[in-house]
């Protein structure tokens, strides 16, 4: 019997067919781009459950829940990273679990970035951290004296620039008092001037600003400041700093009160919300964006703050940078 010779590529026996190795080795591509995508989505989940309970972080290890609050509104920057990187793997996953983080972070900062304003007011407040390295004393004074303002707490004011905002104010604000780094420069008489002694040194002010509607007490501080190390978020000192200032504030006995200046926290910080909680922010209540004032080069955090009660306002924004490593912000009150 003749037998059929073997022709190449043609099948011998009955078994099963040999997998193909090209097929194999897409199988296992996709597994792994499934994995990649369900480890984004995750990372997307995890942003999501931070921004949601950003409240409910605790400080009693390094003051991670301070830390987190400082810096939240850069947590939306996860979900442009995530978008990304889900659209690189081609994950449907993923990109569907990205909705998460961006839904959570708009619900929370969708009315920051609105324009707030209303217009109109009876005081115009300035605060101003002027950087005691700061090379331009002069032309910061001339600055702040073009704001408009009526009020203009400064902060880390030097031995040495101290006397030069004094000469430079002097013409627009003949009413100053300054007590140890800040001093209040006021276009309206000032009385019962004191120091406020918040920390072993003074770091605050506080005066009676005699408007024609009448008095306001006022406040300048500049609470201590932080740092970020291995072992966390230190604030010990700006949070004493800061329970003393509330002390103070809750003591006045004015109705109408204005607090304001370098706080070194936001108001959304846990460990200041003795001070914060009791008072209004001119600038969640009247302003548009975030308002990040430091560093002023490219701002990350609004540290800078003017709270009030008793009065309501009506508009808040920044000024200008200065020759400050710090943005000043001003606020127009409704007396």
């Amino acid at each position: 019997m003749l037998s059929t010779p073997h022709r190449p590529g043609s099948a011998i026996g009955t078994g099963p067919a040999e997998p193909s190795r090209d097929g194999g080795e897409a199988d296992e591509a996709r597994g792994r781009t499934g994995r990649r995508g369900w480890l984004i989505a995750g990372f997307a989940l995890c942003s999501a459950l931070l921004m949601a309970l950003h409240d409910r972080i605790p400080n009693r290890v390094g003051q991670l829940g301070s830390l987190v609050e400082t810096f939240l509104p850069w947590a939306g920057l996860s979900v442009p990273v995530l978008l990304v990187l889900a659209l690189v793997r081609r994950s449907r996953i993923a990109a569907v679990a990205v909705i998460a983080p961006a839904v959570v972070w708009g619900s929370l900062f969708h009315g920051v970035v609105a324009d707030k304003s209303s217009g109109g007011g009876d005081l115009i407040v300035v605060t101003h951290n002027v950087d005691e390295a700061n090379p331009d004393p002069e032309g910061t004074a001339r600055a702040l004296a073009r704001s408009g303002a009526h009020v203009i707490a400064l902060e880390e004011l030097s031995s040495s620039s101290t006397p030069v905002y004094e000469r430079e104010l002097a013409a627009a604000y003949p009413y100053h008092s300054v007590h140890l780094g800040v001093g209040l420069w006021s276009t309206y008489p000032l009385r019962r001037t004191e120091p406020v002694p918040i920390m072993p040194w003074t770091r605050a002010v506080r005066a009676t600003v005699d408007t024609p509607r009448g008095p306001v007490a006022v406040f300048a501080a500049h609470l201590a400041s932080v740092r970020v190390t291995p072992l966390g978020f230190a604030t010990a000192r700006r949070n004493e700093a800061g329970r003393k200032l509330a002390e103070a504030v809750r003591a006045e006995r004015l109705p109408r009160v204005v607090v304001m200046g370098d706080f070194n926290g936001t108001t959304g910080d846990p460990a200041l919300g003795a001070l914060t909680s009791p008072l209004r922010s001119a600038h969640s209540e009247a302003g548009a964006g975030f308002g990040l004032t430091w560093p002023a080069s490219f701002p990350l955090v609004r540290i800078d703050q003017i709270l009030v009660r008793g009065v309501s306002p009506a508009a808040a924004w920044s000024l200008p940078a200065t020759g400050s490593d710090h943005l000043p912000v001003a606020a127009s009150l409704r007396l």
